[in-house]
């Protein structure tokens, strides 16, 4: 596809298709001044499916001076298609947390491990953090917050995290407070911004979920002000075009064009 080159080294794992690469259509002379945005993909995807996203900000000569990496899930065995982690259901019953399914932490843990991998390529190129976005759509939105929670590289370094149509997972009881003293990072998050967006007619996140990862986001010292938060009437488990108007309005914001 045009637009796709090979110009930055990205990890490339065993059983795991290369990450695709977009560069920057108008990029910058000092690597410092770009921007990259690694958008990750949901459960049952892959980058291709993501891939028009980034191909219709840069036909419309959108963050030009931003590259687009869009990394790959591997097969996973339990869920019979690609995931980032084994994918678990919400509980129906809210007051017995106990009775919700256990969630694939170690999974979650390896995923972290390899989006970490993506951010060091980019800032061996000269990227710095702050000029990095990780978010993702549905699991990859879980894993895009989560690794600003719980990475001892990069929680609270990134310029921000997107968050499309997903949750805030291992959310129930103190066990992100836990990971993140193993990790050890602050009780609190640093002021990392966030965009936010669920669409009210979601069935795959209920909206109990989408309130309780607010709720997380907050009691973990994320302020409300960091936060841009966008639910769309009519929209279900899917992206709009609304979405990606507001999504590129705070990609300019949080990662401008930069002298060069």
């Amino acid at each position: 596809m045009a637009g796709r080159q090979r110009r930055m080294t990205l990890p490339s794992l065993q059983g795991r298709e290369d990450p695709i690469f977009r560069p920057a259509t108008k990029p910058c002379s000092d690597p410092a001044h770009g921007a990259a945005f690694i958008f990750v993909h949901g459960l049952g995807d892959s980058a291709e499916g993501l891939e028009p996203v980034a191909e219709q900000f840069q036909k419309n000569n959108k963050l030009s001076w931003m590259h687009w990496i869009i990394p790959n899930a591997v097969e996973n065995r339990e869920a019979m298609t690609t995931a980032w982690y084994r994918p678990t259901g919400f509980s129906h019953r809210p007051d017995r947390p106990e009775l919700a399914e256990e969630e694939d932490e170690e999974g979650m843990r390896k995923t972290v491990e390899y989006l970490e991998s993506l951010i060091d390529a980019c800032t061996r190129k000269g990227i710095p953090p702050q000029r990095i976005v990780l978010g993702g759509f549905s699991q990859g939105c879980a894993m895009g917050i989560l690794t600003d929670l719980i990475s001892p590289k990069y929680s609270g370094r990134l310029a921000g995290i997107a968050g499309l149509m997903g949750y805030v997972p291992l959310s129930s009881g103190h066990k992100l407070q836990q990971l993140r003293a193993g990790a050890d990072l602050p009780p609190t998050l640093g002021e990392v911004p966030m965009f936010l967006a669920r669409g009210q007619k979601d069935q795959l996140i209920p909206k109990r979920a989408w309130n309780q990862s607010l709720k997380k986001l907050e009691e973990l010292g994320l302020n409300k002000d960091g936060m841009e938060v966008h639910e769309y009437e009519g929209l279900g488990h899917g992206l709009s075009g609304m979405v990606l108007k507001d999504l590129c309005s705070w990609l300019e914001r949080i990662v401008p064009k930069l002298e060069d």
